[in-house]
C-alpha cells in the first residue's frame, strides 16, 4: 500500500530534504578533521561480523583524542581573546565559530 501525495507536496518535501542535505554538508565541512575521521572509522564497515567491542574501544579512544585537541584549541582561543582584549563570544563571532558544542 502506498500513500498518495500531491505533486506539490512531493516537490516541497524534496526541496526541504535538499535543504537539509546542504545544511548537513556545510556542518560536515566545519567539523574538525579528527571528528570526521572518527566517524569514518567507526561507520565504514557494514559487515555483520564486526567486533562491536573493538568499535566502541576505538570510538572512545578517538573521542579522547578529539577532546584533548578541543581543549587545547579552547585554551588557544582564550589566550587569543585575552590578547585582543575581547570576550570569547566576540572572538567566536569574529572567527565565525559556533558558540555551543
Amino acid at each position: 500500500m502506498h500513500a498518495a501525495f500531491s505533486a506539490k507536496a512531493q516537490e516541497a518535501r524534496i526541496a526541504a530534504l535538499e535543504g537539509e542535505t546542504r545544511a548537513c554538508s556545510r556542518l560536515w565541512g566545519r567539523l574538525p578533521a579528527a571528528a570526521r575521521t572518527a566517524f569514518r572509522v567507526v561507520y565504514r564497515s557494514n559487515s555483520e561480523d564486526v567486533d562491536a567491542e573493538a568499535i566502541v574501544k576505538r570510538h572512545i579512544k578517538l573521542l579522547h583524542q578529539y577532546n584533548e585537541a578541543k581543549d587545547a584549541t579552547q585554551i588557544l582561543i582564550g589566550k587569543l581573546a585575552s590578547h585582543k582584549e575581547m570576550t570569547l563570544a566576540q572572538l567566536h563571532a569574529e572567527l565565525d565559530l559556533p558558540t555551543t558544542d
